[in-house]
């Protein structure tokens, strides 16, 4: 159960600011300035602050009008959900690139299991740093990240080290770490919950982890009672579960240069696609939907899908798959990305037939058994090495001899 771990593997992943952070990434003029996302009417309510915005009282749910009033210099602007999806989906991508264990709260947070990732990536401190890192890289944005034993001190260590911060609870200190705060870090304390408790003279989350269980139900009722006493003690076992599953495990990247030939486009699909299949096994997954996603120079942005016959975790398959997704498209044109994601996910067992598509996978049909053993030993190979470690044939096919 989480409150058992040995490490402080469940993070809780924080984007800070989140929609004034975009706005001012896509408009370098607006960094340093009090940036108020939402609705700019007078009966319009802030969405999102940036930190210099807060420095003069403003925050999300204030009415615009005191927000005007509070920070009369600060820029208002509209809010672009679109463009916030989209750097939202950016963000995710690199947290299910580490493991598929990610339950997404809202358009800027998540939970994630880093348990099943310590031979490759470390602890729990030492992901976290490794998504810090990744997140402002790969995103332009910062995210503040608590690691913990359980989702509830993940997401108050996340909170407490904001901004564009770290904090880490390591296991065994965390009745230490909880002692001192005050009674309105617990989920479920809300003014009146806290008048009531004020009046007990319980103030910190010490005072309600020592008080008697019979007082504090008495007082609050059997359910919020027995909620805030196992909040004291750390007691959450709730697990990290994907919402409504993993929907989709996938690989893109954007390329320095546009591609012109379908040799170079093919070569980067099997790195992509060999990518996904790698985190799909890792998983525990198999997948019935290859899709590839294509985008030119002019940034016109087209997928394409296949429906496989049964379920497979299979390279070969997904390579040869996603190959065949190429046929019709104007690569002259120039390729300025390519992606390969699979869906249709579920934890069967992958069919023991790879089933044909074209002759390359027909010559695959005969050695089935073989590539399994093959796919996984390079696996385990992995585990130990990296993932550079072994690279499929077909990345050496068509002159890559590096």
């Amino acid at each position: 159960m989480p409150g058992s771990r040995d490490d402080a593997s469940v993070l809780h992943v924080d984007l800070d600011a989140f929609y004034a952070s975009v706005e001012q990434l896509d408009d370098p003029t607006l960094r340093g300035q009090p940036v108020i996302v939402g609705g700019t009417g007078n009966r319009g309510v802030v969405c999102a602050a940036s930190y210099e915005a807060r420095t003069f009282g403003v925050h999300s749910a204030m009415p615009t009008w005191r927000a005007r009033r509070a920070c009369p210099d600060g820029v208002f602007l509209s809010p672009r959900f679109d463009r916030y999806s989209e750097k939202s989906h950016d963000v995710m991508a690199i947290l299910t690139h580490v493991t598929p264990l990610v339950e997404q709260l809202s358009i800027d947070e998540a939970f994630v299991d880093v348990a099943g990732v310590r031979r490759r990536h470390g602890s729990g401190r030492d992901v976290a740093m490794l998504l810090r890192a990744q997140i402002r890289a790969e995103t332009g944005l910062t995210a503040s990240i608590g690691a913990a034993t359980t989702k509830f001190l993940a997401k108050l260590a996340s909170d407490l080290s904001k901004p564009d911060g770290l904090l880490v609870i390591e296991p065994g200190t965390e009745l230490a770490f909880l002692e001192p705060l005050p009674v309105t870090r617990l989920w479920g304390v809300g003014p009146a919950t806290f008048k009531k408790l004020d009046r007990m003279g319980i103030r910190t989350i010490g005072d309600v982890a020592n008080v008697d269980q019979d007082v504090l139900v008495g007082a609050l009722g059997q359910s919020l009672g027995h909620h805030l006493r196992a909040l004291a003690h750390n007691d959450d076992e709730r697990a990290v579960v994907p919402d409504r599953g993993v929907k989709s495990i996938g690989a893109e990247e954007t390329f320095d240069r546009d591609l012109h030939t379908r040799a170079e486009c093919e070569r980067e699909l099997s790195r992509l696609a060999d990518r996904a299949a790698i985190r799909m096994r890792r998983g525990g997954l198999v997948a019935r939907t290859v899709t590839m996603k294509i985008r030119f120079g002019d940034f016109e942005t087209r997928t394409r899908s296949r429906t496989l016959p049964a379920a497979t975790d299979h390279t070969a398959l997904v390579v040869a798959t996603a190959r065949a997704l190429l046929d019709g498209f104007e690569l002259e044109r120039g390729v300025r990305l390519l992606g390969v994601s699979l869906s249709q996910l579920s934890a069967e067992i992958a069919s023991q037939q790879i089933l044909a598509l074209d002759e390359d996978v027909e010559a695959a049909n005969e050695h089935d058994d073989r590539l399994a053993r093959i796919e996984r030993a390079a696996d385990a190979v992995r585990e130990r090495f990296g993932d550079q470690a072994v690279r499929p044939a077909t990345l050496i096919d068509g002159g890559d001899q590096s």
